[in-house]
């Protein structure tokens, strides 16, 4: 047994709460090294009467780890706890206080979780759960009132730039809620919506105004009513990073220097505040002198964010915020942040754009999620490129290891965005690979995201081109595309098991660029077969049980002498199921 890869803390994703009455331990051993672990279990005070030695599940592996993990229930909130862990004849024992041959003797130098405190449970919105996500960039998605038009505004449907105009507005998506409900959409995130100089509105001027270009508060307001009729959740996209060069209190320090009042509002290294060679004297989304950073740590700064995050919520019952790079602000910030907007609707779902591991900002006490876009980078490299199932099922066992599990179930999976090129241009134009990328996005854990327009078949290369606007003549729009999104859709609204089930990958081989995984509640048990290739495929595996279905045609589908084989034409995928009852 290789010692040097055995890991446990007892914090963080290691040993947390899932819920006011549950603990989910976890531990790492090496690759295919331990064969079982069992966890020793009981309360300090009365060891003998509550001990229990419960198996641990392998539930993911990487390249290099496998990941075990086991749910404790304890009769009194706390837990004393210890692993034993067994390779051939080998026994470990893994306490707090180090590793040892010899068995403990409990509760002494175990490793403890004091106390399931409910406030300290990271918990997050029961809704996010079920929700089926689709993001729209309002200036391109439909112009329902030229009137509100800005000047110059082209033809809808040109070439999209950095610094022109389509018209799209707040009518406009009122115009069209029934399409999101055909679709079978039950939440809806905004990029930003307030006063700004911009297409995009990432530079904003006023925060508590919509940008009337878009239309006015009443109408934002009329916007999430007639949502919320519909049963459809509204996030809007917080910008606190950074504001627009043209934000009132930043152009007062333009003026007045060191002598404004909001000189401490923006991380100001050289007065004047300027531009000097191309290179700005105060700290700038990126390196964008038209977007000021905010100093976040000011308390003026905070009082006003923190205003405007809960004056949204509690003025259009907003469902949450999508927090534009977060991960440049402070945690204290976020905390506090957090603390204002679940005061005002504890429903609130808040998700924040972080890039790479995310762990800091997702243990209850900042975000409740986060963009995926390591998941978008590991399935389309897998769906597109020449890796086999093996390597993905090892990359996808190690972004399932990186959160607790509530936060896994509500995880904000995408497969591209207004930040990246369009999902059809991503896969070269292949509708197959497209598809089995849905179908994966779809039957998976956490929060499903799609795109404007991706249902319809938009193309279009990273910013501005992926901005294009909506195409809303039925005649240019890939109807059968359009058909597969809603079936899609539709089957993980129907299926809890698809939304919080159990997920395990049943086949993902070496040199097979085909997989087989599960998704499995107490009432359905769910297989995902997904032929990754050109080619007509034969894909195998034991099962001992009959009675599974065609979720998608009801066929009867059963297996011969304990084995299920199922024949996948090329651009292929089948999803049968069985019930559980």
């Amino acid at each position: 047994m290789l010692l040097e890869a055995l890991y446990h803390v007892p914090r963080d994703k290691w040993a947390y709460a899932y819920d006011a009455s549950t603990i989910h331990l976890r531990i790492r051993t090496k690759r295919d090294d331990v064969t079982e672990v069992l966890a020793w279990t009981g309360d300090k005070y009365d060891w003998d009467g509550t001990f229990q030695e419960l198996a641990m599940e392998r539930t993911a592996h990487d390249r290099r780890f496998d990941y075990w993990e086991v749910a404790v229930r304890p009769k009194f909130k706390r837990l004393s706890y210890a692993f034993k862990l067994s390779s051939g004849t080998e026994t470990i024992f893994m306490l707090d206080s180090g590793l040892q041959h010899e068995a403990p003797s409990p509760p002494g130098e175990c490793f403890e979780f004091p106390y399931i405190h409910a406030v300290e449970v990271a918990q997050v919105p029961e809704w996010a759960k079920q929700a089926v996500f689709y993001q729209i960039m309002p200036e391109r998605f439909a112009n329902g009132d030229p009137s509100n038009d800005p000047e110059g505004t082209l033809a809808w449907g040109g070439k999209p730039a950095g610094d022109n105009f389509f018209g799209g507005d707040l009518q406009g998506i009122l115009d069209h809620l029934e399409d999101l409900t055909d679709l079978g959409i039950t939440a809806i995130y905004m990029t930003p919506l307030f006063v700004s100089p911009s297409n995009h509105k990432y530079d904003t001027m006023d925060y508590k105004q919509v940008d009337p270009h878009f239309g006015d508060n009443a109408l934002l307001r009329k916007l999430v009513e007639q949502c919320h009729e519909r049963g459809i959740r509204v996030v809007l996209d917080a910008v606190f990073n950074h504001c627009g060069e043209q934000f009132p209190p930043f152009q007062d320090v333009l003026q007045h220097g060191e002598s404004s009042p909001y000189a401490s509002w923006f991380h100001i290294n050289r007065f004047p505040a300027a531009v000097d060679n191309g290179i700005p004297t105060y700290d700038t989304f990126g390196f964008s002198g038209n977007m000021p950073k905010f100093n976040t740590a000011d308390l003026e700064v905070r009082k006003y964010l923190l205003g405007v995050a809960e004056y949204w919520i509690k003025e259009i019952k907003l469902d949450g915020w999508r927090l534009d790079v977060a991960n440049e602000v402070d945690h204290h910030f976020w905390r506090d942040f957090r603390r204002i907007v679940k005061q005002a609707n504890p429903e609130a779902y808040l998700i924040g754009e972080v890039w790479s591991d995310s762990l800091n900002w997702l243990l209850g006490d900042q975000f409740d999620s986060v963009m995926n876009y390591p998941f978008a980078d590991k399935v389309l490299e897998f769906f597109t490129g020449n890796a086999d199932g093996a390597a993905f099922s090892d990359e996808m066992g190690a972004l399932i290891m990186r959160y607790p599990h509530q936060i896994n179930e509500v995880i904000f999976n995408l497969l591209c965005s207004h930040d990246t090129a369009r999902l059809l241009t991503r896969v070269g134009g292949d509708k197959r690979k497209l598809k089995l990328c849905v179908v994966f996005l779809f039957t998976y854990i956490g929060t499903p995201c799609i795109l404007y327009g991706d249902e319809i078949g938009l193309t279009g290369d990273g910013d501005p081109d992926s901005r294009k606007c909506m195409e809303w003549d039925t005649s240019k729009q890939d109807r059968e595309l359009y058909d597969f999104y809603k079936l899609m859709i539709g089957l993980r609204k129907q299926n809890p098991a698809l939304r919080q089930g159990h997920f395990r990958f049943l086949h993902a081989e070496a040199g097979d660029p085909n997989i087989i995984y599960e998704r499995m509640d107490g009432h359905k048990h769910f297989t995902v077969w997904i032929n990754n290739t050109a080619n007509q495929t034969l894909l195998a595996h034991p099962m001992q049980t009959s009675d599974w279905r065609d979720a998608i045609t009801g066929e009867q589908v059963n297996p011969t002498d304990g084995m299920m084989k199922i024949t996948l034409e090329p651009y292929g995928f089948r999803i049968l199921y069985r019930s559980l009852h």
